[in-house]
């Protein structure tokens, strides 16, 4: 019998991470992170279940990670856009790290994640500069 899996969220990054970094474009010398805001709006997704974390990105979306809660040691968010998004940087138990670019709700989603946490993860997780 297959466990059932409940989706807490499902898409891309914030459209303000694409606005900003076409706004940036034009100042030439930023064109490379107009470019790296495009890439990501067109092809990185998440999906965040209550049994895993899915990132699907890379060109043309063909990259995917997914890994399981009982996995991770550590959670640091760090939020952008005045708030309305950030990121988020899982750190696993092998010392290597998946990145969650302009996630929207990133609040809500890191309650979410850390709820799923060992006890031991929680204590090391979470904002940067030690907010919670």
């Amino acid at each position: 019998m297959a466990i059932k899996e409940d989706v807490f969220y499902d898409g891309g990054p914030h459209i303000g991470d694409l606005i900003i970094g076409i706004l940036l474009g034009f100042t030439v010398i930023c064109i490379p992170l107009t470019i790296g805001a495009i890439v990501r709006a067109l092809w990185l997704r998440y999906r965040i279940t209550n049994r895993r974390i899915s990132v699907t990105g890379g060109w043309m979306g063909r990259d995917r990670s997914d890994i399981v809660y009982s996995e991770i040691a550590k959670v640091v968010t760090v939020p952008r856009g005045l708030g309305s998004w950030g990121d988020m940087v899982i750190t696993l138990k092998d010392d290597s790290r998946l990145e969650l670019r302009a996630i929207p709700k990133f609040r809500e989603i890191y309650s979410y994640i850390n709820e799923k946490l060992s006890p031991a993860a929680q204590a090391k997780s979470g904002g940067l500069g030690g907010q919670r």
